[in-house]
């Protein structure tokens, strides 16, 4: 099978190429502005997600039956909710499967904590509002294609998240990890390992995959620290309510109905986040 990453450059879509090709699939990846350091692992075609003729030219070239749009434009609309949406468009005409990678973002943490599959998006931030828009568009389109919502990623020590709270144990940067802000935080092997079992069920709709553990950033990062054998007491608690940082505080995934469709596990952080990760199942 041929499967495209969109973002195969990220952090996901690195992991999401290691899996695929360890599974036989013939790969091919696209990146916005720097070469990947290996380009053996997949044939890789530079793409400018705001030119709609450049990924349709990609797509008819490489004919893939299964996309994945793992790419990350943060809050900028015309790549993180305009994009998605041609590409629904370009999959669809070409006859692929596409899953589109979403996040908790979509949520407000408003009127509830814990956001199962059936609960629509409430954002409150730019990102959110963006990729909410994204999924609405790409199952208007494309109704076979499946919006994949996840958390926080972690893993190998390559995740943002990992590189902060090494740096403030360090004390290379000034800080502080939120005790009020929570999340359901996701290994990267686990959640790649997911997004290709939905694919090769050709999983339709809207679903979640996150870790089962929710817990604050503080608390993640202490895990971490933990886990490396930095000092944990260097890491600065403050809330995010008493910040000026918009972005909503308690945000739960419920992947409960998504994991019965899996094989693949959606452990927890306390359970991943152990020395060295336990890197059995990486």
């Amino acid at each position: 099978m041929t499967t495209l990453i969109v973002g195969g450059s990220g952090f996901l879509g690195t992991e999401l190429i290691r899996q695929a090709r360890a599974a036989g699939h013939r790969m091919a990846a696209t990146y916005h502005s720097t070469v990947p350091a290996s380009t053996s692992d997949a044939e890789w075609y530079p793409v400018d997600l705001r030119d709609p003729d450049r990924i349709a030219e990609v797509v008819a070239e490489v004919r893939p039956r299964l996309i994945i749009n793992a790419s990350s434009g943060g809050a900028e609309w015309a790549t993180t909710a305009q994009a998605p949406v041609r590409l629904a468009m370009i999959a669809k005409q070409h006859g692929s499967h596409l899953v589109q990678v979403s996040t908790d973002a979509v949520f407000s943490g408003i009127s509830r904590s814990r956001y199962d599959e059936t609960c629509p998006p409430d954002p409150i931030t730019p990102y959110g509002a963006a990729k909410a828009a994204a999924e609405t568009g790409v199952l208007t389109l494309h109704p076979q294609a499946a919006v994949v919502r996840t958390s926080l990623i972690i893993g190998h020590n390559r995740s943002v998240h990992e590189h902060l709270v090494h740096q403030l144990a360090a004390g290379t940067t000034d800080g502080v990890l939120f005790t009020d802000d929570i999340r359901c935080p996701v290994h990267v092997s686990d959640l790649a390992a997911a997004l290709l079992e939905l694919a090769e069920h050709g999983t339709a709709g809207v679903h979640h995959a996150a870790g089962i553990d929710a817990v604050s950033r503080h608390e993640l990062g202490v895990l971490i620290a933990r886990r490396d054998g930095l000092d944990a007491a260097r890491l600065a608690a403050g809330l995010r309510a008493e910040s000026t940082l918009p972005g909503p505080l308690d945000v739960r995934l419920d992947s409960r109905t998504t994991q019965l469709l899996l094989n693949t596990r959606l452990r927890g952080a306390h359970e991943f986040l152990v020395a060295h990760e336990g890197e059995a199942q990486d």
